[in-house]
């Protein structure tokens, strides 16, 4: 009799806590797919046999015909939002309600995480995003331009030096020193070489910083998803020490540095140090100057705002490293696909290299920002590797006071959010949805000439999101992305070599979009 007792207690408690809350949509009229106990619709991700992009796609296509619909990431439930006028509505119209990012993991558990601009939340991510807003504009990345040529200029060197027909390349690698070297430079200050000096510090702790492999670290990381107040009771942080103490000390010694010997450099730190004194703000010319490109996302009224927020040396520090956390990974992961996608369409590589030859003869061999960016087919290429393959394949806002969506059609009825209720923009799943974009799997820079681009349904194109929270390094990323193309097309022509994968696989294993294997690839010198 006690056993029977003990597994009918069991019983219940499992349905009361596992399987009870995988009918939260369903209870509020929701249509939503058969997430199973503890996992809801995760269990492909958990089980390794879904990337994350898979999953994306998965919840988006598991209910068709409706304008949202309810997932579970493990027992959270996920609003989906699929229409673009919903989510013109949620994320830009509405946005007061829509504010934050589900809060990750508490602040005082990792002052670094959680004081950067993605993490911070209200008021003061108004602040913030304010404050920093005017170290992102055109007139502040041309500043930053000759840094970028530079790192690009060191990365072909180090190839042409090699002196063979066909270097082949692991481009994850390859782009991700690039990266470094460029946030090293432009952010930190920082000159290095890490094509040449492999294992310099910098890059190692970036690294580091970005790392989240091994069955422990993901671990941590599910723990810091679905559990956050247990590992604020154990002080389980999103950096570790070595790299919040590296990070830390590089930017309390720099800034000390700068203001000892009233260095000025026009890097991020710079930029952050004006800001900290309130003499930063936008160039008179700045309408006068030629945007980055299609992908570019517009500042909000929120950025736009006057604000006077003192910066901490710690405040500059979280801003810097978030800073480098998202461009050290995840910009060179658009740039292998780039790559990829060049590498298999020899006629779309082709064509981009005869911009870039008519572009050095206009210009007597010598790059400047204006003639880059007024590149149209290099923006196209840009435009539809963003597309095909977004920085973030969702993003996700968090109810922050009662919200209400009407209905639109026969068999919807009033949804009533609750505050902390997540929603979810899926953006890698729209980006690929035949409705959007036809054939959606087919590299087509065309999408985006003069002719086509306005044909392009708003919001359907989010690869650094949308409304006030969209991604504030648009600007830097895309050019960061021209600069490095530009160098490599006029020296040498990407070739597939008997390691690269055709059709590449998504790696089940990775937070980000990256191939299964690797990005293997030839550089092959140009006969000139």
């Amino acid at each position: 009799m006690l056993w029977i007792f003990l597994a009918t207690i069991a019983s219940a408690l499992f349905y009361y806590f596992m399987v009870k809350p995988l009918k939260y949509w369903k209870k509020l009229g929701v249509k939503q797919g058969n997430p199973t106990p503890v996992f809801g619709d995760s269990w492909g991700t958990f089980w390794k046999t879904q990337s994350l992009a898979e999953f994306v796609q998965y919840v988006y296509e598991q209910v068709p015909n409706v304008r949202y619909s309810g997932c579970y990431q493990f027992l959270i439930p996920i609003l989906v939002l699929k229409d673009p006028e919903l989510i013109k509505q949620i994320a830009v119209k509405d946005f007061d309600h829509f504010l934050d990012h589900k809060k990750f993991m508490p602040e005082e558990a990792d002052p670094l995480w959680g004081k950067n601009l993605f993490a911070l939340q209200g008021q003061r991510w108004r602040d913030m995003r304010a404050t920093l807003s005017p170290s992102f504009t055109s007139s502040k990345m041309k500043f930053m331009f000759s840094l970028m040529a530079d790192a690009a200029h060191d990365f072909v060197r180090h190839f042409k030096n090699k002196n063979e027909k066909i270097v082949t390349v692991e481009m994850k690698d390859t782009c991700t020193r690039y990266t470094n070297d460029v946030i090293a430079t432009t952010a930190f200050g920082i000159k290095v070489d890490s094509l040449e000096n492999r294992d310099n510090e910098f890059y190692l702790m970036g690294k580091e910083a970005t790392n989240f492999t091994g069955f422990f670290k993901n671990l941590k990381f599910l723990g810091l998803m679905i559990v956050p107040w247990l590992c604020k009771i154990f002080s389980v942080s999103f950096f570790t020490k070595e790299v919040s103490i590296f990070f830390r000390g590089l930017i309390t010694d720099t800034i000390r540095t700068r203001e000892e010997k009233h260095i000025v450099r026009n890097d991020m730190i710079n930029l952050l140090m004006e800001a900290r004194k309130g003499s930063i703000h936008k160039q008179d010319d700045e309408t006068t100057l030629v945007d980055t490109g299609f992908a570019t996302v517009e500042e909000s009224e929120v950025g736009k705002a006057k604000v006077q927020k003192y910066l901490t040396d710690e405040d500059i520090t979280a801003q810097a490293l978030i800073f480098f956390f998202a461009g050290f990974d995840t910009v060179s992961g658009i740039m292998c696909f780039m790559a990829y996608e060049l590498g298999i369409s020899q006629e779309i590589q082709d064509r981009l290299r005869e911009e870039i030859e008519d572009t050095m003869r206009e210009n007597k061999g010598k790059l400047t920002y204006e003639s880059l960016l007024k590149m149209k087919y290099m923006d196209m290429v840009v435009t539809e590797t963003l597309r095909k393959w977004p920085v973030f394949v969702a993003v996700d806002r968090t109810c922050t006071k009662p919200y209400t969506i009407e209905p639109q059609t026969p068999e919807e009825q009033p949804l009533s959010l609750d505050k902390n209720t997540v929603v979810w923009l899926p953006i890698f799943a729209i980006h690929r949805d035949p409705k959007f974009y036809p054939e959606p799997e087919k590299f087509e820079p065309e999408r985006f000439s003069e002719e086509n681009k306005n044909k392009i349904v708003p919001y359907t194109y989010l690869p650094f999101g949308a409304g006030p929270r969209n991604c504030i390094g648009s600007r830097f990323a895309i050019l960061e992305i021209k600069v490095l193309f530009y160098h490599i097309l006029s020296n040498f022509k990407i070739v597939p070599v008997k390691k690269t994968a055709i059709p590449l696989k998504l790696s089940k294993n990775s937070f980000n979009l990256m191939a299964d294997g690797g990005f293997w690839f030839g550089l092959e010198r140009l006969e000139k």
